[in-house]
């Protein structure tokens, strides 16, 4: 049992280690030499855990999906239970990802375009976009959207937006910008049906 407990512990400081490293620095910028040195493990013990550095960066990417899915849940959560507020509400999400640490960008985007196509990255990189495109589908459909794959879509396309803008410019502005034209958008989308 106490083997479990310290495997898990040492998962947990190479994954944290990988990420902040990985976000940071994007996935070719980050050797396995520094994801040791940063997360304290030797190296047999990362690769007890993960067997290549692909194996890594895709649990990375597993772990950050479930996280960011849920910054923008809470933030949309927060924003009341209007399903139209949530929609505008959710890039609160990216408003306090800037103030934590400023804008390295979507890790999503970084990892689709520097990840092979076909890699194990790339596959959880659209799996993470389909899962977000299923969960902004879902809750455009609730506010009334006449079609909410369309607005889901274009929800999404503002998210990547205003994180890629964010990157470019460092300038939390952005977000502020892509907040109202998700409120034109969902008002536009919603006003379809009545």
């Amino acid at each position: 049992m106490a083997t479990k407990i310290r495997k898990t512990k040492s998962e947990e400081r190479i994954l944290a280690a990988a990420a902040d490293l990985f976000y940071a620095h994007g996935l070719r910028g980050v050797g396995i030499d520094q994801v040791i040195e940063v997360s304290g493990v030797a190296k047999s013990t990362l690769y007890a855990h993960f067997r290549t550095k692909e194996q890594l960066v895709a649990e990375y990417l597993r772990r950050t999906d479930v996280s960011w899915l849920a910054q923008l849940s809470a933030a949309a959560e927060r924003a009341g239970g209007d399903p139209r507020e949530q929609l505008v509400g959710l890039f609160d999400a990216l408003t306090d990802a800037f103030d934590r640490h400023g804008f390295f960008g979507c890790p999503f985007v970084s990892a689709a375009v520097e990840a092979e196509a076909g890699s194990e990255a790339h596959a959880v990189t659209e799996e993470h976009s389909a899962h977000r495109q299923d969960w902004l589908t879902e809750l455009a459909a609730r506010a009334g959207a006449a079609d909410a794959a369309s607005l889901a879509r274009h929800i999404g396309l503002l998210i990547d937006g205003a994180l890629t803008s964010g990157r470019l410019l460092q300038d939390r502005a952005v977000v502020a910008e892509a907040k109202t034209a998700a409120k034109l958008l969902v008002a536009a989308h919603v006003a379809a049906t009545v």
